[in-house]
């Protein structure tokens, strides 16, 4: 059981995610689950780590679980939020660098590469605060300070992937 924790954590995200959709962007139920995945994803790591469960599996089940949330997160903020141009621009370019990143590293490793930088982290944890923030920071300035990071890191990665260091 102990080996599977881990796992059970990841797989919770995925039914915490598909709870979301259920309720109303920001409301107070959206957030509790919205809250629920970013718990799981920030402890199901360390808790694979301590009971020595760390698995091929687990890091896939994680991967599903992080886009299975995105996607939930995505189908119920879009909507009511209002984007301005130049950010989905700046969305689509960071975005097409990370999917060269994914082809590059299929390219030079043959292999799905998915790098753990600092950088990636912390732009991971700006897009998971960046709804709690919408409320007193207006999303011009608080989506542009995510984009910044978020392009240095998808830059960052590719060259790590490009020049082969790999994050352990």
């Amino acid at each position: 059981m102990k080996k599977h924790i881990a796992n059970i954590v990841t797989s919770s995200r995925i039914i915490f995610s598909i709870l979301m959709l259920l309720f109303p962007a920001f409301s107070p139920w959206f957030y509790v689950m919205y809250l629920l995945c970013g718990v799981t994803d920030m402890v199901d790591g360390t808790i694979a780590r301590k009971t020595n469960s760390v698995s091929t599996f687990g890091s896939r089940l994680d991967t599903i679980a992080d886009f299975i949330f995105v996607s939930a997160a995505l189908v119920k903020l879009l909507p009511v939020m209002n984007i301005p141009r130049w950010l989905w621009i700046w969305i689509v370019m960071i975005a097409s660098i990370k999917i060269t990143n994914i082809i590059s590293g299929f390219v030079c490793k043959k292999r799905f590469i998915a790098e753990h930088t600092v950088m990636n982290k912390i732009t991971g944890l700006l897009m998971f605060l960046l709804p709690f923030a919408l409320p007193v920071i207006e999303l011009k300035y608080s989506a542009a300070a995510v984009c910044i990071i978020a392009t240095f890191s998808a830059v960052q990665e590719g060259h790590y992937i490009r020049t082969g260091r790999e994050i352990k």
